[in-house]
């Protein structure tokens, strides 16, 4: 998998199934990430197979690369620095799913997430159309875009834990048990990939604010492991507050 490239998902359209997880891929499959030279990519409303027979191609030596749209941009351009981001978002996120004490539903959540977050990338990669054009492929397909029903599904998780949350008293210092910081480290990856499409940025705005809710709960049965900010301490040479 190269990581960072989710323009081969640019002229797909949308999926409404999950894949099957840790499912042995076929030898000459890899994930979206990537760019091969002549990529078999074939997706339908249920499904979708992506055949790369080359991972390396020479294209990008130049620092230049290909959005979705088959426009090239150079490397440092705003639109690839944010799906570069979603990708690093999502490898956070798998590492997070292997800490210890992550609660098997969070663990779900966390899963479907990542497939949300390839949708993310294949939308980032791709410019949205003038008012007047239609927001479709080349093949005349309609392009993956995320909805509002993204964002609405993250609130409704973050609904649920928040509930069963004492409310905060000041901000939460990263750390506690290894699910929780892993937790935190996705949250603040997850910042610095707010831009672009509106929805989108709403849906990682949202997502942030999940994985803040998560990283508390993961630590929510281990007494005293949630440090809370104590202004001043430093001079006063007081410890920060446990929750």
């Amino acid at each position: 998998m190269k990581a960072g490239k989710v323009s081969d998902l640019g002229d797909g359209t949308q999926s409404d199934r999950l894949p099957e997880r840790r499912k042995p891929p076929h030898r000459d499959s890899q994930t979206p990430y990537g760019r091969a030279i002549g990529p078999a990519i074939c997706q339908t409303q249920n499904s979708m197979t992506v055949n790369l027979t080359r991972i390396y191609t020479r294209l990008g030596d130049g620092g230049q690369t290909h959005l979705g749209d088959m426009s090239r941009v150079s490397k440092l351009d705003p639109r690839v620095e944010a799906y570069g981001t979603v990708d690093e978002l999502n490898a956070t996120i798998g590492l997070a799913l292997l800490a210890p004490g992550m609660p098997s539903r969070f663990a779900e959540w966390l899963e479907r997430v990542q497939n949300d977050l390839l949708d993310v990338g294949a939308d980032l990669s791709v410019p949205g159309p003038a008012e007047e054009e239609p927001d479709e492929t080349r093949k005349g397909r309609q392009r993956l875009r995320v909805g509002a029903a993204y964002s609405s599904w993250l609130e409704q998780v973050c609904d649920e834990v928040n509930a069963t949350l004492e409310p905060l008293r000041s901000f939460v210092i990263p750390g506690g048990t290894p699910a929780s910081a892993h937790l935190h480290v996705c949250r603040t990856v997850c910042r610095r990939a707010e831009r672009c499409n509106p929805e989108t940025i709403r849906y990682l705005n949202r997502l942030s604010d999940m994985l803040f809710i998560l990283g508390r709960a993961a630590g929510e049965h281990e007494p005293g492991s949630e440090a809370l900010w104590a202004p001043g301490a430093h001079s006063s040479g007081r410890t920060p507050p446990t929750a």
